[in-house]
């Protein structure tokens, strides 16, 4: 079903009422990330890490991005992993 606003077609939501068309949105948001982000969408991912931290991390073999393409892939997985493990291995002692 189409209304015309403004001499622009604008789609009426697919669900009869709001709740269901929230309980869809709400499925659809919590539903595991898959696939493979770039370099920056991945620093986004990371926390607003930069670039040149993300070489470092490269470099160190903290993350080990997919190099089969021109670009470097950084699948989801990996990023989790990173996440989940990075905290496991921090070590910090105190200084007396």
């Amino acid at each position: 079903m189409h209304t015309r606003r403004q001499s622009r077609l604008v789609k009426e939501p697919v669900c009869s009422n709001a709740a269901e068309h929230s309980k869809k949105a709400a499925n659809r948001d919590t539903a595991p990330a898959r696939g493979a982000l770039k370099l920056k969408p991945a620093c986004v991912y990371l926390g607003g890490l930069s670039v040149p931290t993300m070489h470092r991390l490269i470099e160190r073999g903290l993350i080990r991005p997919n190099r089969a393409l021109r670009h470097l892939l950084f699948p989801i997985a990996e990023l989790d992993r990173f996440l989940r493990d990075g905290m496991s291995g921090a070590t910090c002692e105190a200084k007396p």
